[in-house]
């Protein structure tokens, strides 16, 4: 909604931006305790790094007089996570219902502490509706993967420092805080109309910085990469995409925790579980090489935050796809023979809970939220019971 200001307001309003600009650019120098102004009730955005005015309220880096305590009892540990892990997960939204269903399915069978990918707009600063969702992951025992979306090219800088002290006063359920940092930014569909390398390493770069400044305990993975996209016609070739990020910021990858991968099955969503290179289920392995010999990046743990096979039923009958029995069929032979045996590999989210037609032939709901085979297939497999270092008692901010 626009705002009627008169002129004198528009001085003001002029004067105070201004104002807000020159706190940014001199955050480090500043007095942390800024106070917040309000024209009309939306709030001015005020930026240090220890004060951050949002929408629902101040955020600031925590001052904790009581540490966080954590369980201890990490099982039989996965060594590049560190507990005892649960590989199973779905990508889902800020919706209750879909995270009851991921829990049915990834803490089936003898599992618990599976995981969830949920997408967040860095504008996006409800906070009831996210401790809400975060209290119920904490209770349904889910860890969270966040993947950021939306960046605004004109508040680039503003978006990155709030939607991470915005996403640092949730209630993550445990230490790990993961985030992905965007989507597949060498398609252009999902980078501004046009795949920039040197752009998105920056962004990346910035990313990882200010989120590690405001906790440490954020664990950043790239945004996934379109794997099978060759260069041309709205792509960029994700290696020649990777050379041009460590050209414009040097040892950019060498930043990261983790790597999120999607090693969709090619061609058209149709290739076989066993399957090997770059148009696989094994994507994630091309794109370890490629950081191996070009950039000298080695054991970064796997993140699958998207993969899978869409399915010819939905709303419309589609058969250019595999039909769901075959589907079920190909998601339980890639989970069993390749995803678990693989030690580099923490979790797997494949796309998606539920999506609107027409490309509801990726959904693992129905339009009346009724499973589809593959929902009951994975559901059925035997699964470990995750022992991440989850939350027992949160330390006390002090002001």
């Amino acid at each position: 909604m626009k705002l009627d200001i008169k002129a004198p307001f528009i001085v003001f309003s002029i004067f105070i931006a201004l104002g807000s600009w020159f706190a940014y650019a001199n955050r480090g120098f500043l007095y942390s305790k800024i106070p917040s102004i309000t024209i009309f009730g939306r709030p001015i955005y005020v930026k240090s790094l220890n004060v951050l005015n949002l929408p629902s309220g101040d955020y600031k880096t925590p001052c904790v007089e009581k540490p966080f305590k954590y369980n201890n009892n990490l099982g039989e540990i996965q060594k590049n996570i560190g507990y005892q892990n649960n590989k199973f997960g779905l990508y889902i939204y800020a919706e209750e219902d879909y995270v009851i269903y991921a829990s049915d399915l990834v803490n089936s069978n003898g599992g618990d502490w599976g995981y969830v990918l949920i997408p967040i707009n860095v504008k996006d600063y409800e906070s009831q509706k996210w401790n809400k969702i975060f209290a119920l992951l904490e209770k349904y025992h889910l860890i969270p993967i966040m993947q950021l979306w939306d960046l605004t090219k004109k508040e680039e800088k503003e978006q990155i420092y709030q939607s991470a002290y915005f996403l640092n006063s949730l209630k993550w359920p445990i230490r790990q805080r993961f985030v992905s940092v965007y989507n597949e930014p060498n398609d252009d569909k999902f980078w501004r109309d046009r795949a920039d390398p040197v752009t998105y390493a920056e962004i990346l770069r910035d990313t990882i910085r200010v989120f590690k400044s405001v906790n440490p305990n954020f664990f950043m993975l790239n945004g996934a990469f379109n794997a099978s996209a060759r260069g041309g016609d709205g792509y960029m070739d994700e290696e020649a995409f990777l050379i041009e990020m460590d050209k414009t910021v040097p040892d950019i990858f060498k930043m990261l925790d983790g790597w999120a991968s999607h090693p969709y099955p090619q061609p058209n969503f149709t290739g076989s579980p066993q399957g090997w290179g770059r148009d696989s289920v094994r994507a994630y392995e091309w794109e370890l090489g490629i950081l191996e010999k070009n950039f000298g990046v080695k054991n970064l743990p796997i993140f699958i935050t998207e993969a899978g096979w869409p399915h010819q039923e939905g709303e419309d009958v589609d058969k250019r796809y595999l039909d769901q029995e075959t589907v079920a069929n190909y998601y339980k032979t890639a989970f069993e023979n390749v995803w678990l045996p693989d030690d580099r590999i923490v979790a797997v989210t494949p796309f998606t809970i539920k999506y609107p037609p027409p490309d509801d032939h990726f959904s693992w709901l129905d339009a009346d939220e009724k499973p589809y085979l593959q929902y009951k297939v994975i559901q059925s497999l035997p699964k470990t019971a995750g022992l991440p270092p989850f939350v027992i008692e949160r330390g006390e901010a002090c002001d």
